[in-house]
């Protein structure tokens, strides 16, 4: 690859470009600025095809929550059945029967596991989310420059929904819990593999609201389960399944003929002209401008083989790659402890765990607006720190007000101290990426993601804590999140920085920052 400190093009026709606003020297990440500055159409459209894949993804986490619920029953044989005190278990299988008459409605039912030990029926549940764990840190391995973005999110989406019609067909529990476990594993890393290829695809203008695009599907995509399994709520829990998973193909269609490469890792492949034309595709008001610079790519193009390979190692190698990892992992794990702890604990307050599940849910929807404000107006640091503190303060005081009884206010700030961590958990998404270069970014994003699971699997233990002294674990939510926040104060600050793309580079501009700070 070209040495990066060099002009990648230099213009020669400059009647397509401002004398006034180009620089002498013309990079590729200027080329990328300059000709995704508008945020058109085909721009948001490209983001949209891409963020729905979360809207797939998040019905396939939150799918058991109604395939693997215990159906209710009723007595056919009041005489030897009460349905307020028997166990089924323990009445001959004529004396009662499943309500609806349907035997297939949920796994429990149709698998015959009614009577199964607790760890038997959770084991599929379970064995998704340690296929999701597995498979973060295994696909982390692969290197960045190996298939490319769009290549990850096709096969990881198209692997999940594959699997997903297949578990329809499942015989036994047994079955089922491999399935569920490849599951697991092959949706891992999507969200990462979405997340990197949109945020390099805009301008560093349009980052901060076009990354919220996704987590807006995400959130939807748990809505529509809901209105789904509602209307399936008289079929088998095996329809669910295929409800969800066959329209995930024909979107794996759709994103395979219309989603575009990313620029920025065509460019570090040595494919400058494959990038121009893609960013081509993408911008409007910019073609002659993009037109003018085709012409002007060096008749020879190293090939990938002779380009610099990057992948994990390459953060323990360097001392500022791996500082910077760290530290974002510390925090994403305090952030996953609060965000997928709180609505856990929500059951420790004395309110309809109905609507306190609904609520949690809506309001995740306004952080998609608010973010992108704070992403503008304020630095990184500043934003993630004061929002952490402030998500700790709520946590503490929903647990000092649930000691007093004040059930209102402390459900009010329950709400409070999860809309924190899922604004935390935005805002450090946006960050990170900005923190590390095109090489690694993709293999950044896993191990931020992973810490935020690791954080999540934490939460099961800490809200049971909340039986023995209620709503305790929200002071443990709480602190964990402004603990953990604080850390921040360590990592450089990225606003207004565009995105660079080796680890030389990334040093580079590190450093100039240091020296105008001294």
């Amino acid at each position: 690859m070209a040495d990066q400190s060099k002009p990648l093009l230099l213009s020669a026709d400059d009647s397509n470009v401002d004398h006034k606003t180009r620089p002498e020297a013309l990079t590729f990440d200027n080329i990328v600025e300059q000709s995704l500055s508008d945020f058109g159409f085909w721009q948001l459209f490209q983001v949209i095809l891409v963020g729905l894949d979360l809207f797939f993804d998040d019905q396939q986490i939150f799918i058991t929550a109604y395939t693997d619920a215990y159906p209710t029953w009723h007595c056919l044989n009041h005489t030897i059945c009460d349905h307020s005190t028997s166990d089924i278990c323990q009445l001959p299988r004529s004396a009662w029967e499943w309500d609806g008459g349907s035997k297939d409605k949920t796994v429990i039912s149709d698998l015959g596991l009614e009577c199964s030990s607790s760890l038997l029926r959770s084991m599929p549940s379970s064995a998704f989310y340690i296929g999701a764990i597995v498979g973060g840190f295994v696909l982390a391995l692969i290197p960045d420059g190996s298939l490319g973005r769009k290549k990850l999110v096709l096969l990881s989406t198209f692997a999940m929904s594959i699997t997903s019609i297949s578990v329809a067909f499942s015989a036994n529990v047994w079955i089922y819990t491999t399935l569920k476990f490849i599951i697991g594993f092959s949706r891992s890393q999507t969200w990462s593999y979405a997340l990197v290829l949109i945020s390099e695809r805009v301008s560093t203008r349009w980052r901060p609201r076009a990354t919220m695009i996704p987590f807006t599907f995400f959130v939807l995509g748990f809505m529509s389960l809901s209105g789904i399994a509602f209307l399936a709520q008289h079929s088998s829990w095996r329809f669910l399944y295929l409800y969800t998973a066959v329209p995930a193909i024909f979107y794996c269609i759709f994103l395979y003929i219309f989603a575009l490469e990313s620029p920025r890792w065509l460019h570090m492949q040595g494919n400058d002209e494959e990038a121009i034309n893609v960013l081509k595709s993408m911008s409007s008001k910019n073609k002659p401008y993009l037109e003018s610079l085709v012409s002007q790519l060096p008749p020879e193009q190293e090939t990938s083989e002779e380009l610099p390979r990057y992948s994990i190692k390459d953060f323990f190698f360097r001392k500022w790659a791996f500082r910077r990892i760290v530290v974002v992992m510390i925090i994403l794990f305090g952030l996953g402890i609060s965000y997928y702890g709180v609505p856990l604990a929500a059951r420790d307050i004395d309110v309809n765990i109905y609507l306190s599940e609904t609520l949690n849910a809506v309001v995740e929807l306004p952080t998609f607006v608010i973010t992108p404000i704070l992403l503008e107006r304020f630095n990184r640091r500043s934003s993630v720190l004061v929002n952490t503190l402030l998500g700790g303060a709520s946590g503490v005081l929903c647990f000092v007000l649930s000691l007093l009884g004040k059930t209102g206010m402390a459900f009010a700030f329950e709400l409070a101290t999860f809309f924190c961590a899922r604004i935390g958990f935005n805002l450090m998404a946006v960050y990170m990426v900005e923190m590390f270069p095109t090489c690694v970014r993709s293999s950044a994003t896993m191990m931020f993601r992973q810490a935020l699971v690791v954080g999540g699997a934490c939460c099961p233990l800490i809200a049971s804590i909340g039986r023995d002294l209620p709503s305790v674990s929200f002071a443990i939510f709480g602190v964990a999140m402004s603990g953990f926040g604080l850390f921040v104060l360590i990592l450089p600050e990225t606003k207004g920085s565009s995105l660079c793309d080796t680890m030389e580079e990334q040093e580079k501009r590190d450093q100039t920052i240091n020296t105008s700070h001294c």
